[in-house]
């Protein structure tokens, strides 16, 4: 054990912080995680918050804490210096520089006892170092708020409005003519405009703004991840989401009530659509735009994640000519671009194909696809009831909510129809009882149903970053290990944006509704007993497909567990 690890360990057990067991653990930890830092390993364990691990290395090495507050202060002589240290370097290694005296730098860093990394910091600046600490997400945040895009976007949104609004409620006053105004000022039409370019740039699929009583957060979704950027000053608010809602055509006066819209714009030369939803909170509005990149989309079958043998059983169901095929996941699973990619497989001159959708995510030539409007009646049960008129040979309803809409797919897909639609349950074998539970009686069910596909969204390891681990002491129990099985965990670099992940994959758990199947459904067999003829007949479940993703070392053991819930441990 290294002599500087006990005496950091020592200091925060006799400053009550950490107890002699915890370092006992943590330096087992740090054992397995070559060139971690042991701080860095108290604080991912939990054994002690990142703050009283700075101020006590602080105090330990007799140098500067600087708090998030004191950063913000020195902005303006934090982006004169960022030039001397490149951002990669920066993110890589969380170091920032402070201030600059004669031939001095003084820099802040997450781990101020890295040698290796100062030695690095004076070559690269060819300067004396001086050191500071800070906490690793304030610099984290201070990269991104002083660097590249960042930058340029806390100086726009620093120019936008110097007048704050103090309250909630005082932004309630605010006259329609001064919203639209504000909303058409030059700085806020370059800061929406910088938001969605970075947003799309960086594969984000939402944005968040998100306002607090004295705070507003910007928030990007990416991978099915929040991650949080620089955040502006409140007074930045009204200005931004009113200029998003006059693209929207929204009502921008109209601030106690929810509204949705949609719009569209180019960024790098391709068409991006952006739908907007607003809501009321108690401190303002929350808006959130989804991002639809078409050209970033692939409707391909074959590139969705389907193992070989899955896809063969999906294609077989998508080509029949009737029955109920169901895609069941959570909100953000993919369900949508799946069942997209099944209709673009199937649509031909000879085939008529109408969906009726809420919202119609992406426009398929050759496909009839129609808007939902239930304030007006066309809710999807009356779509539907329209759409049988209309000679369809496959049916896509956005998704199965009520008993009505239930009814009318079903009856489609006994009268020799191939229907296609979603509902949200946890697995495939679940979605039997969801049937019933909302009023369908189980011949039915059993009659109609051809296929039912749950599926999940997995993030993938950064192919140029990730890096291999031995396998954690604890494991599921439908994990196969043998000796020779490599884990892989997340790293971050300068391609994967730092996260260690680069782009998403889908993972499916395919039930073919057999003739064994269809008997034990109309007799209201449980469903231990379904799950049990399922796994019988072949089907593999979500978490055995992670597994499997994981020992290809496609993904790791920690982001199947954050996805698919296990109790196989």
């Amino acid at each position: 054990m290294k002599k500087q690890n006990l005496f950091l360990g020592d200091i925060l057990i006799s400053r009550g912080l950490l107890t002699a067991d915890q370092l006992d653990k943590a330096l087992k930890a740090q054992a397995m995680e070559k060139g971690e830092f042991l701080g860095a390993t108290l604080v991912r364990l939990g054994f002690v918050d990142e703050k009283a691990l700075a101020l006590t290395l602080s105090h330990q090495l007799g140098i500067p804490f600087i708090s998030k507050e004191a950063l913000q202060e020195k902005a303006v002589e934090v982006k004169s210096l960022i030039g001397l240290i490149p951002e990669s370097f920066a993110r890589k290694h969380g170091v920032i520089p402070l201030s600059k005296s004669s031939n001095t730098l003084t820099v802040v860093l997450t781990d101020p006892t890295d040698v290796v990394l100062l030695d690095n910091l004076r070559k690269v600046t060819n300067m004396s170092i001086e050191r500071a600490i800070a906490t690793k997400s304030d610099i984290e945040r201070s990269i991104s708020s002083f660097y590249g895009e960042g930058s340029l976007l806390q100086a726009v949104m620093e120019a936008s409005y110097e007048d704050s609004i103090a309250s909630a409620e005082a932004e309630e006053t605010v006259s329609r003519d001064k919203l639209a105004a504000e909303a058409e000022a030059a700085p806020v039409i370059q800061l929406t405009n910088l938001l969605i370019q970075q947003a799309v740039r960086g594969q984000a699929s939402d944005i968040h703004l998100e306002p607090f009583q004295k705070s507003f957060l910007i928030r990007f979704r990416k991978d099915g991840v929040l991650q949080s950027k620089a955040p502006p000053d409140r007074s930045v608010l009204l200005p931004l989401i009113s200029r998003i809602k006059i693209l929207a055509k929204l009502d921008i006066a109209e601030r106690r009530l929810p509204q949705d819209g949609s719009f569209s714009v180019l960024v790098d030369n391709r068409a991006v659509d952006l739908r907007v939803s607003t809501i009321p909170t108690i401190y303002g509005e929350k808006v959130v735009l989804r991002i639809l990149d078409r050209e970033a989309v692939s409707l391909d079958l074959g590139t969705l994640g389907f193992n070989p043998e899955e896809l063969e059983i999906f294609r077989k169901a998508i080509h029949r000519p009737n029955g109920l095929i169901l895609v069941t996941g959570p909100t953000g699973s993919g369900k949508t671009t799946t069942l997209y990619s099944a209709l673009n497989e199937l649509k031909d001159n000879s085939i008529n194909i109408t969906t009726i959708e809420d919202p119609v995510e992406y426009k398929i030539a050759g496909i009839n696809q129609v808007q939902a409007k239930p304030a007006i009646g066309l809710t999807f049960a009356a779509g539907l009831r329209s759409f049988l008129r209309q000679d369809p040979d496959v049916l896509f309803v956005g998704e199965i909510r009520d008993l009505e809409t239930a009814q009318i797919c079903i009856r489609a897909a006994l009268t020799g129809h191939m229907v296609f639609s979603s509902i949200h349950t946890n697995d495939s074998v679940s979605t039997i009882n969801r049937l019933v539970d909302i009023g369908i009686e189980p011949y039915l069910a059993a009659s109609s149903l051809s296929l039912i596909v749950a599926q999940r969204l997995l993030r993938k390891l950064c192919p140029k970053c990730k890096k291999s681990t031995p396998p954690p002491p604890s494991l599921p129990k439908g994990l196969p290990v043998q000796r020779s099985t490599v884990f892989y965990k997340s790293v971050g670099c300068d391609i994967c944006f730092n996260t260690g992940y680069a782009g998403r994959m889908a993972i499916y758990e395919l039930l073919p509704v057999t003739t064994a199947l269809q008997q034990l459904i109309t007799r209201k067999a449980s469903l231990a007993e379904i799950r049990a003829e399922a796994k019988k007949s072949g089907m593999k479940t979500l978490e055995e497909n992670c597994y499997q993703k994981v020992l290809k070392g496609d993904t790791s053991l920690e982001e199947t567990l954050r996805v698919v819930v296990t109790d196989d441990f």
